[in-house]
């Protein structure tokens, strides 16, 4: 590892961890209006629950409505933390007060391992989070206590034993719903935002099609940065509770997690190690066991996230819709990269109140009136996103029915150009070559959480080839994912490509910019694809991150491949890199474009 990318992590692990804490669902800090507080009480609540094998003890607070009782049943929402959170964090009690003011029965607890719940991190395993989240839905049937005796009789059922239960909640708080909902077919609606299909993806994305057991480029600030938070819990949450510690080699998550951990950060991937990695990120995840999922589920993704982008929910939603769950998809403006703390005008922001009042808070409100009240209410499209450059905020989502396909195709031309035919490809050769060290930037994860500066993106001459377009005629809106076809050339790579190492094969980072009329240029949120080539002997296909963005008439479109980025692990040794171009060989950028 080179000295350049040892001191940024040194200083992301000093400098981030304590704003972690509040990352996942900052913007859920809700305020409830002092007639509200009048609506509905407060009971701090202890369960023994079994998970994964274990006793786990699990703290939760229960919101009852004034006036419900056992002749005046209510649905109830059931709600956990975002990682680092616990459940009194001012991102997680807004949703018991917030639906508690609506009339429902709230269960807001504390994920294991945070607050003062015990066992270890799990990582939102269904085997042993879902269970524990299980054990809570049982008290709200009615059919076990609480520690000290207090009993639920006073949930809506839809039978002996079936509360009527949803569950909203952001990522880590999001992704456990789909564990829950996957091992205890009671729960009937599910609201995850901002969170995971596939944490293999999320923590070392590559973003070649069909390169699924192929290791990507580790995405070491974000992932660091939580597994810091993990480990100082219980330094940093006074909790005398044993369940909590593993060992010293691995404090406070389950064993398979701190062993992923290592392997990520070796920067090596010999198959013996590989395997066991992609399997565990991947058994804990929702791409593994979304087949089990039957409650109807409204996906809510943000477009400033490089965290968990855009194509994690896309993958849920296709997933889910093909086997016939009920869910729908909406991509909102604010996700871990920006807007968690100041959401634009006109969006979800419950420290406001404004489940009414914003778009994202109405689709929330109609599918629980659907699913939990039984009310014939209109749950929306099946698909909508919002859109930065419509001023008027009650006009910022548009609405379709499914997510845009590809539409518009550029073309690699080997004089640098972005062309909308093959025939105007010029033939040529182009090489870029990685250094030793990052000399690309995207971003500074969670620079703007935790208030530092960020500079802007930036590529290093000679270590990147980019193509750009002519001023465009017309504004050109992309609505969804980005695809490139590409071939490259690399004899060094080629040389070390069954090596038995994953991590000498070549990666590469695509990425697309917006260029102004003078010059400025603008990588949309940040985003960029790493790629981990499967096989660079062989032409590859490489899936963007979605986005939602307007080139306005008189903007270029710049395609980018650069040799590094310093938010990821890249390359082993410096391994040159060619890009040729003729007319009937060369590469293709194909864009969603709507309108």
């Amino acid at each position: 590892m080179s000295r350049r990318s040892r001191e940024p992590r040194s200083r992301f692990r000093a400098s981030l961890a304590l704003a972690l804490g509040a990352v996942l669902t900052a913007p859920l800090a809700f305020t409830a209006p002092a007639s509200a507080t009048d609506r509905y009480t407060v009971t701090a609540l202890k369960f023994t629950v079994r998970a994964g094998g274990r006793s786990c003890t699990v703290d939760a607070d229960l919101y009852r409505p004034v006036g419900v009782d056992r002749g005046h049943t209510a649905p109830a929402v059931l709600a956990t933390n975002g990682f680092g959170g616990s459940k009194s964090d001012g991102s997680t009690d807004a949703i018991g007060k917030a639906f508690a003011a609506r009339g429902y029965v709230g269960l807001v607890y504390s994920g294991l391992g945070f607050g003062r719940s015990g066992c270890q991190i799990s990582l939102d395993d269904p085997r042993i989070d879902g269970e524990a989240a299980s054990g809570l839905v049982d008290f709200l049937a009615g059919t076990r206590a609480a520690d000290d005796g207090t009993k639920a009789d006073f949930v809506t059922r839809d039978g002996k034993g079936d509360p009527r239960v949803g569950m909203v909640g952001g990522s880590y708080g999001g992704a456990v719903q789909m564990a829950t909902a996957a091992v205890d077919h009671r729960v009937d609606a599910l609201v995850p935002l901002i969170t995971w299909n596939d944490l293999a993806y999320s923590l070392d994305p590559n973003n070649a099609a069909g390169a699924r057991d192929v290791p990507g480029a580790f995405k070491w600030q974000w992932t660091n940065s939580f597994y810091l938070i993990g480990e100082s819990q219980p330094l940093t949450v006074p909790n005398l509770d044993p369940s909590r510690i593993n060992s010293l080699a691995c404090l406070h998550f389950v064993t398979d997690a701190c062993a992923t951990m290592r392997t990520l950060n070796s920067g090596s991937y010999p198959a013996a190690r590989t395997g066991p990695l992609l399997e565990y990120a991947r058994s804990v995840s929702p791409v593994s066991y979304l087949r089990e999922v039957q409650a109807p589920t409204l996906l809510v993704q943000g477009q400033a996230d490089s965290l968990f982008n855009l194509n994690e929910a896309t993958a849920t939603y296709k997933t889910l819709k093909a086997q016939g769950t009920p869910t729908k998809l909406i991509w909102q403006s604010w996700g871990h990269s920006g807007g968690l703390t100041d959401p634009a005008s006109g969006e979800l922001n419950l420290s406001q109140g404004n489940l009414e009042s914003s778009y994202v808070g109405r689709r929330i409100l109609a599918w629980f009136d659907r699913y939990l009240r039984h009310h014939d209410v209109d749950t929306g499209p099946g698909f909508a996103y919002y859109r930065d450059w419509i001023a008027d905020p009650n006009d910022t989502y548009a609405t379709a029915s499914r997510v845009p396909g590809l539409s518009q195709s550029f073309y690699l031309s080997g004089d640098g150009k972005l062309v909308d035919n093959r025939k105007k490809v010029v033939g040529a050769g182009r090489e870029y070559r990685n250094g030793l060290v990052a000399t690309s930037h995207s971003e500074s994860s969670l620079a703007g959480i935790a208030g530092l500066p960020d500079p802007a993106p930036y590529d290093t001459e000679g270590t990147y080839l980019g193509w750009t377009s002519e001023p465009l005629t017309r504004a050109v809106e992309v609505v969804g994912a980005p695809e490139a076809e590409l071939k490259v050339v690399s004899p060094k790579a080629e040389r070390v490509q069954n090596s038995g190492d994953a991590a000498d094969k070549l990666v590469l980072f695509a990425k697309l910019y917006d260029v102004a009329p003078d010059g400025t240029k603008t990588l949309v949120h940040r985003l960029v694809a790493p790629v981990r080539v499967p096989d660079v002997r062989k032409s590859f296909t490489v899936t963007l991150p979605g986005i939602v963005h307007r080139y306005e008439a008189g903007h270029r479109l710049r395609f980018v491949v650069a040799a590094s980025d310093d938010a990821y692990f890249g390359n082993k040794g410096v391994k040159p890199v060619t890009i040729t171009s003729a007319p009937d060989d060369t590469g293709v950028l194909r864009l969603p474009v709507v309108g």
